[in-house]
């Protein structure tokens, strides 16, 4: 006797449809988290950069804030690494003089993230949905 071993074509064709299932659904999850953790860092990032301006104030500065965004760079790799620079599906700006400071972080598309961070000068953090 002389038995054929193997699969169906049905057998694989059943076990593709399943694979094409799970896809379909975990794809778009994944997206999404992308998207969450393009949000949160930043979030982090644009505090980092308000607590550098914080800090400076507070400190060195007597009171007053950096008197301009390349003064910011010389003194913080942060600034220096996201000031005018698109990273991680955001376009980061900032903006400093004496008197205060904002920075910005802007989504490039819905893909890339979901709101829109800013931080001013004081501390104060808002946010808004990507535009």
């Amino acid at each position: 006797m002389n038995k054929k071993r193997g699969f169906t074509l049905v057998e694989i064709m059943i076990v593709v449809a399943i694979i094409a299932l799970l896809a379909a659904i975990a794809i778009p999850s994944l997206l999404n988290a992308r998207r969450t953790a393009n949000d949160a860092a930043a979030r982090s990032n644009i505090r980092t950069l308000a607590t550098e301006e914080e800090t400076w104030s507070a400190g060195a500065g007597d009171g007053e804030y950096f008197v301009d965004v390349a003064a910011f760079k010389v003194a913080s790799a942060g600034a220096t690494k996201y000031c005018g620079v698109s990273s991680g599906g955001f376009t980061y700006a900032c903006v400093t003089a004496k008197t205060g400071y904002t920075v910005t972080a802007t989504c490039n598309s819905e893909k890339t993230g979901t709101k829109t961070w800013t931080a001013t000068t004081g501390g104060m953090f808002t946010e808004v949905a990507c535009p």
